[in-house]
């Protein structure tokens, strides 16, 4: 195994030699510039203007007054670049080498198409000529969103899809196959990836910079994993936060909201009050060293799961209700047992017996029942709320280096929807970076430490409480006795030759549950209060706390030949990935010193070059990825950009991977229902789950062939089994796209066209399957002895075979692949956007997703994505001197949705979102009036998810930069 310290200390030691060789330079001249920047036509002075010199690293802004000072280790002649958001760059030559009181005049540009993106080929390029499909918000799209924050207002982009758990917590994706904790997609704050490591997918905006902090989001969907590496599969979105050096000063936010307008059953029945205020603070000493504080903290009642759909309606048959049933938001119902089965139970048996019940035991219904259930709002911490540290030390060594150190720090409660109903409470997420960079180069190290706090599993808690109660085997038996008492009562004669009528085993079912539930915790009493403190403070599987401690390392560089290369572009860059996984045994058989970890290994390069009088620039990259524990990935990409004028045509071929998570790997955990297993063999071997095992679908016929009467031996019956003696080896899934696109500027540079279609081949996807193990053959003449005995070899271990008795785990959900079937989906997505007269702009976008391949049963179906989506967006940011206004429309079509935790259809959605600005120039502040949702039309964005409703506002931002 590669030693970890080594790799930091041969970090450690490159970044010595590179500060020594950069620092040894000496230069034989100073040049000094001062001026003053204003605005075109007004006169007006600009303040925080961005100024560097071409090539370099240095620069300054200019300050209160509009003024500017720069020294320059160089010799003229040398070029500044004169920029700020919402004007027009400029570029100034300098051949003198003292230069003062220079006039530079900058003009407002409300003309499209004149972004500079960075993440489709890791340069920076003009986004009209981006190999690939590419959205970007800017400071001014991130100021002006109608969203009630800019991470929301990502859902206006072109392609994206967004699935939200809480309030706090949404999740991006695209193109397909979603999820809530989506391992397909890579989120990038700064160059750091920001999953959690034992979760390896991105948490949102958790972490993340505030709304003060952020410069540009840059969003690409598709395959990426040619320059980006593993779980690019979906796409990647890189969040950009401010330079100290080129935002200096203080800022700061507070924004007052309000939801739970008209409060539905299950919610709070008055709104309920939200709070959000940010902080920052920049500053740069001589253009030499510059550092910038962050602070954010919100806090609101979360959106709550009130969902009372039903998800085993298949088991109610004849009765007008289903004593089985399953809710989505209610937890504990989860544990079900078929009651049919205790007519084989000798212990049964002779309990109904002893209470005169014995002939009525035939006739115990071949009827799934579940254990009363406890609503969501009961369980889970609703409190959401989010504290965000942000800090950076920038450091410019030379003209052409620049040393930094970055933390970010997040906590706080929120939801999360995975595999089962997660409470995130008093998490929270740390990062460090070190990063050495010049204008062709980048080395950085940084590690992501997480920290479950006192997280836990709302399901498992509900199923807890009830179990402290009253154990499931004996909740189970004494509803089934009190089912035939109640037949009784009703005067059933079960000699007559005639089944008891619907009407009398509805009444049956309701007394029995009646009498099984006498004396259970209700919510809000002390012994409900006392059970839940108990149970979430415990570990998993004692109890339904986590104890994570789990981290990522990671060391990464790029190298761009532009100094040395003329006749093409060529950039190289490599990365090193360990994640240390420490749950403390509560996710991982991390116990006594047995430490898991994995590493990974990329590298990559890329060459372009323009033919053709500079109208066609091709670009190739090829990246190849090793994890530890699985075969190398080899990931090209190539790709051919036309540009005529200003239409730009495009055509792509991209490769994508994603690795098993860590927990696909690895997980060892108890879940009471299953014990959770990676797809490793040292797992599968461990517990041997292939020796006698059998697949869970044939064990639930077989179930119900013995709860309908049959022998546990019957022929008939064990016929149904399906032995399950091996699985695919555990691997890498993959995905090959091919994009076409084109972009253009149209009517006078006023018009914006972006058309792309993709069509995407899946290969070896990663799911999740059971199976049951007996502990002896089972086919007639090698039983166990007794009918009891058969049951309970097979049946489900939470209800006749408890999981405390050890060594009685006998059922294993593992990761493998579906190596046999190769997938395709495709779609299109089109993107307009026209600069009106006056400065009014309309836009919108029309996205099409569809799964072109049946995938079947087999598996669940999660591509997840709504067929048609689109966005329509109006706005004036500057309607007049100080008001500005936007309006966005979004639709989307019913869809269905799969995933472990539920499967059932999204409704289409409707929504408006709308804000007024207004701006306070003497106190350079802008107060914001707005809406999210404005008409309150109730909806969820993923199923099993939160009802979210209308968010209202007011916001006041005060920043020094304010024009």
């Amino acid at each position: 195994m590669l030693n970890f310290t080594n790799r930091v200390w041969q970090l450690a030691f490159s970044l010595f030699v590179i500060i020594s060789l950069s620092t040894s330079v000496v230069f034989a001249q100073n040049t000094t510039i001062s001026g003053t920047v204003t605005e075109q036509g007004s006169g007006e002075t600009l303040i925080g203007v961005n100024i560097v010199v071409k090539g370099k690293v240095i620069g300054t802004v200019t300050d209160m007054q509009g003024n500017f000072n720069l020294r320059v280790n160089q010799a003229p002649p040398l070029t500044l670049i004169f920029s700020m958001v919402g004007f027009a760059s400029q570029e100034v030559e300098i051949t003198q080498e003292n230069v003062s009181n220079l006039k530079v005049s900058l003009a407002e540009q409300f003309m499209l198409g004149q972004e500079v993106v960075v993440s489709a080929s890791r340069v920076e390029e003009s986004i009209l000529k981006s190999p690939v499909s590419i959205e970007k918000m800017d400071i001014l799209a991130i100021r002006d969103t109608p969203a009630d924050n800019y991470y929301k207002g990502i859902a206006n982009l072109k392609g994206v899809d967004v699935t939200t758990s809480s309030i706090n917590f949404q999740i991006i994706n695209a193109r397909g196959f979603n999820s809530t904790g989506n391992t397909r997609f890579v989120q990038l704050t700064d160059g750091m990836d920001t999953q959690a490591p034992a979760l390896n997918f991105p948490i949102g905006n958790l972490n993340g910079p505030s709304e003060l902090d952020v410069e540009s989001v840059e969003f690409i969907p598709g395959a990426a994993s040619a320059l980006y590496g593993p779980n690019a599969f979906n796409g990647i979105l890189l969040v950009n936060s401010k330079s100290p050096f080129e935002y200096q000063g203080l800022s700061a936010f507070y924004k007052q909201g309000v939801n739970h307008i008209n409060g539905r059953p299950g919610e709070p029945n008055s709104p309920q009050p939200m709070y959000e205020g940010s902080i920052r603070y920049a500053k740069a000493f001589n253009n030499k060293f510059a550092f910038k504080i962050n602070a954010s903290y919100m806090q609101a009642m979360d959106w709550h799961g009130t969902d009372q759909t039903d998800l085993s309606r298949e088991n109610q048959g004849s009765l007008p209700f289903n004593p089985g049933e399953n809710r989505v938001h209610v937890f504990g119902d989860e544990v079900a047992n078929n009651i049919g089965l205790f007519r084989n139970v000798a212990g049964f048996q002779q309990n109904a017996q002893s209470l005169g019940l014995a002939e009525f035991v035939p006739f115990l219904p071949d009827q799934v029942v579940s254990r009363t259930g406890y609503d969501e709002r009961h369980l889970v911490d609703y409190n959401a709320n989010n504290l965000k540290l942000n800090g950076a030390l920038h450091y410019r060594i030379t003209d052409r280096s620049e040393l930094s150190y970055t933390v970010n720090y997040g906590a706080g409660t929120s939801v999360y929807t995975g595999a089962q109903r997660y409470s995130l409470a008093n998490f929270s997420i740390i990062q460090h970076k070190l990063e050495l960079k010049g204008d062709n180069y980048f080395i950085r190290g940084y590690t992501t430490i997480e920290n479950s706090g006192d997280s836990y599993i709302a399901d498992l808690t509900g199923v807890a409480i009830n179990d402290k109660w009253k154990e499931n085997r004996l909740w189970f038996g004494e509803y089934g006795l009190n089912y035939l008492g109640a037949l009784a009562a009703a005067g059933f004669n079960p000699g007559a030759g005639e089944s008891p009528s619907a009407a009398m085993m509805a009444g049956a079912h309701n007394f029995a549950r009646g009498q099984a539930d006498t004396g259970r915790y209700l919510p809000g009493s002390a012994e409900f209060e006392a059970a839940k403190a108990d149970v979430r403070s415990d570990v998993i599987p004692r109890g339904s706390l986590f104890d994570d401690r789990s981290r990522m390392n990671m060391v990464e560089g790029q190298y761009d030949f532009k100094n040395e290369i003329d006749f093409m572009d060529l950039q190289v860059g490599a990365s090193y990935r360990l994640y240390d996984l420490r749950s403390n045994g509560t996710i991982f058989a991390d116990v006594e010193g047995n430490d898991i970890t994995i590493q990974e290994v990329g590298a990559f390069a890329q060459g372009s070059k323009t033919v053709f009088d500079d109208k066609l620039k091709l670009t190739g990259s090829l990246r190849y990825d090793k994890n530890e524990n699985f075969k190398g990935q080899l990931n090209p990409r190539i790709s051919g950009v036309y540009s005529q004028g200003n239409s730009n045509f495009r055509v792509s071929y991209q490769t994508g991977f994603r690795n098993p998570t860590t927990q696909g790997q690895h997980i060892d955990l108890n879940v009471v229902s299953a014990r959770l297993i990676g797809g490793l063999p040292f797992y599968r071997d461990k517990y041997d789950i292939f020796n006698n095992a059998y697949s869970i679908s044939s064990v639930n016929n077989y179930v119900a062939a013995v709860g309908s009467g049959m022998s546990p031996i019957d022929p008939r019956a064990t016929g149904l089994l399906e032995k399950v003696e091996s699985l695919p080896e555990l691997r890498p899934e993959r995905v090959q796209s091919f994009e076409v696109g084109y972009k253009s500027l149209l009517a006078d540079n006023r018009l914006m066209i972006d058309v792309a279609y993709y069509y995407n081949i899946y290969n070896d996807f990663i799911t999740q399957t059971s199976v049951r193990k007996a502990p002896g053959p089972i086919f007639p003449g090698a039983m166990p002895d007794t009918d009891e005995a058969a049951i309970n070899a097979i049946n489900a271990p939470t209800l006749l075979t408890p999981i405390t008795i050890p060594g009685q785990e006998n059922t294993f959900q593992t990761y493998t692949n579906i190596v046999d079937k190769e997938v395709r989906a495709h779609g299109a997505a089109i993107g307009l956007t026209y600069s009106l007269p006056g400065n009014f702009t309309l836009g919108g976008n029309y996205n099409f997703n569809r799964l072109i391949t049946n995938i079947g049963e087999d598996f669940l179906n999660d591509f997840n994505t709504p067929e048609h989506k689109t966005n329509i967006t109006f706005g004036n940011r500057k309607l007049t001197d100080k008001i500005g206004f936007g309006l966005t429309y979004r639709y989307q079509t019913a869809f269905r949705w799969e995933s472990t935790f539920a499967q059932g259809d999204v409704p289409e959605i409707h929504t408006f979102d709308a804000q007024v600005s207004y701006r306070l120039k003497e106190l350079k502040s802008i107060v914001k009036l707005g809406g999210s949702n404005i008409f309150n039309n109730r909806y969820f964005q993923n199923f099993g998810g939160p009802t979210i409703g209308a968010v209202y506002y007011v916001s006041i931002t005060f920043d020094e930069l304010l024009n």
